[in-house]
């Protein structure tokens, strides 16, 4: 079986990423890189100033991972060639762009994918699993926190769009549920025309509750999910991949006053042993699977998850405007088992 030509369009920091990913991913060949900035490619690889130069070289499928506001641009392009694209999160930015992009290529039957990249995140995969399984009994609550220095790379769009659509996409993918309404408040400290911190509600189609809180104004760098439910809580850090359980403690209490309080208490904690191959890995791996088989999108993020991200990313700055809870419509496609 041949090698996929892949081609790359952007090398920045999350470029030079893929490109080391794809540089050494079985069944794939990196023929070429796109970055009108110039600069060095890796060694043996075209470096081009213009996607009609990729194009040119014929490529099989392309990762995009230019600045935001350039993706429907460049997957538009994609798609008109009938080239497979693996673009990086977010889809777009806005919810008609994302919409653009998903009719492009889904008319054209060309695979197409979103890189969120945290579900192949080791401890959210086993979380999902574990969620599914009905490990933790009924979901009462989901909260992440990220936050961390500003990355001056980022110019073209604030923190909601560039990180509070990795908590948004895991929530709702790792719950199996659907966002139905979000509040939110924004602030800009660091001098920017976009939001650098963000503190977001929402609430779940099975009526469980969300909390996000997001941020570039922190020297501390967390990435950090709970889902607490009847049985306890598991506790994700996918900055190390690891997953713990606390589970409720079963002790009987001979104290009358508190006899009859249905609270909880601490029990057992377990930290799992998961395997961890790197999340990129895994991404680039399932997509060449998925650009092999023609069709499909099993083991991929789908245009049209990915647009619900938006969309729900686009309520969380909409509430944050107006002051307003805001409802969200149902979604276009039932989230995907990924």
């Amino acid at each position: 079986m041949r090698a996929l030509r892949a081609g790359l369009v952007g090398f920045g920091v999350m470029g030079r990423n893929h490109a080391r990913v794809l540089g050494s991913t079985d069944g794939v060949e990196l023929a070429g890189v796109v970055d009108p900035r110039g600069g060095a490619a890796p060694s043996g690889v075209p470096l081009l100033d213009s996607l009609d130069g990729l194009l040119a070289l014929g490529v099989d499928y392309a990762v995009v991972a230019c600045p935001t506001a350039l993706h429907e641009e460049v997957g538009l392009r994609l798609a008109e060639a009938g080239v497979a694209a693996l673009i990086e999160k977010p889809l777009a930015d806005s919810v008609e762009a994302a919409g653009r992009l998903v009719a492009a290529f889904e008319s054209r039957g060309l695979v197409a994918g979103v890189g969120h990249i945290e579900r192949y995140n080791p401890a959210l995969q086993s979380m999902r699993a574990r969620l599914e399984a009905g490990e933790l009994g009924e979901v009462f609550q989901v909260v992440t926190r990220r936050q961390g220095p500003f990355p001056h790379r980022i110019s073209d769009v604030g923190v909601v769009k560039d990180l509070a659509t990795h908590d948004i996409d895991l929530t709702a993918w790792v719950t199996g549920q659907d966002y139905v309404s979000v509040s939110a408040h924004t602030v800009a400290r660091s001098g920017r025309p976009h939001e650098d911190m963000v503190a977001a509600v929402g609430r779940l189609a099975d009526g469980s509750m969300v909390n996000h809180l997001v941020n570039w104004l922190s020297p501390l760098k967390e990435r950090t999910a709970v889902v607490t439910g009847e049985r306890g809580c598991f506790v994700a850090d996918t900055l190390t991949a690891d997953l713990t359980f606390h589970a409720n403690g079963e002790v009987s209490n001979e104290w009358e006053a508190l006899r009859n309080f249905r609270g909880v208490s601490q029990g057992d904690m377990v930290r799992y042993a998961i395997p961890k191959p790197e999340p990129l890995r895994v991404e680039h791996e399932r997509f060449r699977d998925a650009v092999r088989a023609g069709g499909g999108t099993g083991g991929i993020v789908t245009l049209r998850q990915a647009l619900r991200t938006v969309e729900v990313s686009a309520a969380v700055l909409e509430s944050a405007e107006t002051g307003e809870t805001v409802a969200l419509k149902a979604p276009s496609e039932v989230l995907g088992v990924g």
